[in-house]
């Protein structure tokens, strides 16, 4: 194990991480510079538009007679259980901070979370080629937030390959051989057997040809092709039908030894059934341990999909369950809707997350799909003392059923130029936030801290934030506890009927504003028909808000040429009655293309 580092690289979106992994892998020969291109480990087509890694990807590299394993990362704070699962399987990591941009807040939530899995961090500046760059200045920072010395932070330009040599020497260098892993730290009770093999699956993908593909982290004995292997939390039993590493294409290899990351084809299939975090296992005990180093993947940002075109449903289900396999973070489960039909109500892990999964099912599937307005699940405390959970605001109970609802609570760090304090102060405490502490980075940054309900931050929050701070604001969140709140459904009613899918649970502070809003934008949609329609949000019985559409007139007289005046009577008074009996008998239907339009609003 002494020839072998495995490492990661932790960076903020755009501050070079994936430039610099293509300079890593063509420095030490693993890609031939014909065959290079760029942003090489990220695969999706998403992923090199938007500039951003979404899933976590293994490579293998040998350097001066070292082996190189690195997990590319993803940057973006939705993914960060993609971060938190490739550190448990790493020894080391690359701190990547843009030296223009200075380091940002999901950067240093990733940070802090590799501090926690005991890995050695080498801290890197990049793009020092820029004009704009202030190497100096941002060594500084990095030296007042998180204690490196300003001489130990290495100056490289990914791009032109400036310094990344030093670079690779220095992971040789620093980076500890895979037995000092935090796993045996504070576990070694999942050790005590020996000639045991324990591997840790970090990843798993679905190959239509090979079925499921696990990439795991060997951490003891050897795993080859033929190896009958356990699924120790799954009680799944599998065959190795193929061993190997990424280099960045599959790599057929007779064996992965101790120490090692490579990939094995299960044979299974469905990724479920490979779950990540769970451990493979071969021995002789009979009571072995599992591995530990994961959590539970949970969603915080619920909505609900559904097919424009109602024969799409089919459609819909086979991709969401394709999708699912590739990404074991989406949570769906089937939901029907008066207005929208049938659909999905699904759980993401965020807003870009929601984003992700709503194109790749345009793109890879060809579907044309609505997404409902984005929720957060809260847990309701019911009069006789059972505890509801629920992410749709339909499925609440009525008032008086239940003593109180709890919501979610994140803890949010804001860094920003000084210039912009008071307007992010200002946002967050409209947005129900309570200010906890607020600190200098330098003299023009500072960190701001807020404990925000989640509800407050999932739809237009980011937006306003950039907004505000002229774009150089970054933030990054992490989950705290339910906290209780006072918090109501808010109904809305078209011609006194309630619109299901239209419900969203609110603080009641904020009801009356919402409600006027969401009056005021189906007022705009629904169509005119020849009876006023009246559009009210309430609570309860209670109405908050309301809005009118007029009623269509028809022109019945148009056919009249002179004549009496009482035949023009007679046609307006029959039109009245008519009229009358609409209102009270008739029946608005909303039309689909209408609550697209409501939606995309």
């Amino acid at each position: 194990m002494s020839n072998i580092r495995n490492f990661c690289i932790i960076a903020h979106i755009d501050h070079g991480k994936s430039t610099l992994a293509d300079r890593l892998l063509e420095i030490t020969g693993t890609v031939q510079k014909r065959d290079m291109k760029k942003q090489l480990l990220d695969t999706m087509d998403l992923e090199q538009e938007r500039g951003i890694t979404i899933k976590l990807q293994p490579v293998r590299m040998n350097w001066n007679g070292v082996q190189l394993n690195l997990i590319d990362t993803p940057g973006h704070v939705d993914f960060s259980y993609e971060v938190s699962r490739s550190l448990a399987a790493c020894e080391g990591a690359i701190l990547v901070v843009d030296a223009s941009q200075g380091i940002q807040a999901q950067t240093l939530a990733n940070v802090y979370l590799a501090l926690e899995h005991g890995l050695k961090i080498i801290p890197v500046l990049n793009k020092i080629d820029l004009p704009a760059a202030e190497p100096l200045r941002r060594a500084q920072e990095i030296e007042k937030l998180l204690g490196f010395s300003v001489g130990d932070i290495l100056h490289v330009s990914a791009k032109d390959g400036t310094g990344v040599e030093e670079l690779l020497d220095e992971l040789v260098k620093e980076v500890p051989t895979p037995d000092h892993n935090e796993i045996f730290t504070i576990q070694p009770e999942a050790f005590e057997h020996a000639g045991e093999t324990k591997a840790l699956i970090f990843d798993s993908t679905f190959d239509p040809y090979r079925g499921v593909v696990s990439s795991v982290r060997v951490f003891s004995g050897e795993i080859k092709k033929g190896d009958k292997l356990q699924l120790l939390r799954a009680g799944r039993k599998i065959e190795a039908l193929e061993v190997g590493s990424l280099d960045p294409q599959y790599n057929a290899l007779p064996i992965l030894k101790t120490g090692e990351v490579g990939y094995i084809v299960t044979g299974l299939k469905n990724v479920i059934d490979a779950k990540v975090g769970d451990t493979l296992w071969q021995g002789k005990s009979e009571k072995p341990l599992s591995l530990t180093g994961y959590k539970e993947v949970t969603p915080f940002v619920f909505a609900g999909i559904y097919p424009i075109q109602a024969d799409d449903f089919s459609n819909l289900r086979t991709a969401i369950e394709k999708l699912s396999l590739n990404d074991a973070s989406l949570r769906y489960e089937p939901e029907n809707s008066v207005a929208l039909g049938h659909g999905f109500r699904c759980g993401f892990l965020g807003l870009l997350h929601l984003d992700i999964v709503q194109e790749r099912l345009e793109r890879e599937f060809d579907l044309d799909v609505l997404i409902t307005t984005p929720s957060v699940s809260y847990e309701v405390l019911l009069t006789k003392g059972e505890i509801l959970h629920l992410s749709n605001p339909g499925e609440l109970p009525e008032a008086g059923t239940y003593e109180e609802i709890r919501e979610p609570w994140m803890k949010i760090v804001i860094l920003v130029p000084s210039d912009y304090i008071g307007g992010v102060m200002e946002l967050c405490t409209s947005r129900r936030g309570i200010s906890t502490n607020l600190q200098y980075t330098d003299e023009k940054r500072v960190e701001i801290f807020f404990e925000i309900p989640l509800a407050s931050i999932i739809t237009d929050f980011y937006d306003d934030l950039k907004s505000i701070t002229a774009g150089y604001a970054s933030m990054s969140y992490e989950p705290l506890e339910l906290r209780p709140g006072a918090l109501s459904r808010l109904d809305i009613l078209v011609t006194g009927d309630k619109v299901d899918a239209l419900s969203q649970i609110v603080h009641k502070d904020d009801a009356y504003h919402v409600g006027i809003s969401w009056c005021k934008k189906l007022k705009e949609i629904i169509p005119k028909a020849q009876f006023a329609i009246a559009i009210q949000a309430a609570i309860g019985s209670r109405i908050l808000a309301r809005e009118t559409i007029s009623a269509l007139r028809k022109d019945v007289t148009a056919k009249l040429y002179g004549g009496d005046v009482t035949r023009k009577n007679k046609l307006l008074k029959k039109q009245k009655k008519g009229k009358a009996r609409l209102k009270k008998f008739g029946k608005v239907s909303i039309p689909q293309d209408a609550f697209f339009a409501m939606m995309k609003k």
